[in-house]
């Protein structure tokens, strides 16, 4: 089998030789031919694609079908970015028809045929459920900020300006129902915008 191996140090690290011995080893071993290597130095597993340039190179040459193995030391070192994003990258070897093997991971690997569609339905299953909860937990935080929002009088989005200002903006309006935002603003020499946001926010 033709395997590439990629492997990525952070920062923090000082080279992937110690991933690269033992993965060279694995494939002696298991009679395989590494046929390319991508190593990412110095770069967060947090990262994108688009961050990390062997990680893009090395996706193009599955998609070419440059090798049939994928060999990593863990799966944190292909990517650190959740489930969502580790599931994504599986799906994209698996469609090029490239398996993935992790060295410190048998339960990981996919170049079992037999395990390979289970493993990616688990890990699809439990990124559904990322999702899920990632849109529950921004919901929660709108609902957050509208509900504080709604107890201080402020409208979402509403500008935050000097509170004698707003009291004034206030009193002129009041005081001149026809007025308009623009007038106001050149009495008190402040951004007509600021004047029609607030306006805006308590006619809700």
């Amino acid at each position: 089998m033709r395997v590439a191996i990629y492997a990525r140090v952070s920062t923090s690290e000082q080279d992937a030789d110690n991933q690269l011995t033992q993965l060279r080893a694995w494939c002696v071993a298991a009679g395989h031919a590494v046929v390319a290597e991508f190593i990412d130095h110095g770069i967060s597993g947090a990262k994108g694609a688009d961050k990390r340039p062997r990680l893009s190179e090395m996706l193009l040459a599955a998609h070419r079908r440059e090798f049939d193995i994928l060999l990593v030391w863990a799966i944190d070192r292909l990517t650190r970015e959740g489930m969502v994003k580790t599931v994504g990258y599986l799906q994209q070897l698996s469609a090029a028809g490239v398996a993935f093997h992790s060295y410190t991971e048998p339960v990981l690997c996919s170049d079992n045929e037999m395990v390979r569609d289970i493993l990616l339905a688990v890990m699809a299953s439990l990124a559904r459920a990322e999702r899920q909860k990632i849109s529950e937990r921004t919901k929660a935080g709108l609902d957050r900020v509208r509900a504080h929002g709604s107890k201080s009088g402020r409208a979402i989005g509403r500008p935050t300006i000097d509170s004698h200002i707003r009291n004034r903006i206030q009193q002129i309006a009041n005081e001149r129902r026809s007025i308009t935002p623009n007038a106001i603003s050149k009495m008190l020499k402040c951004d007509p915008k600021i004047v029609k946001k607030y306006l805006a926010g308590t006619s809700q």
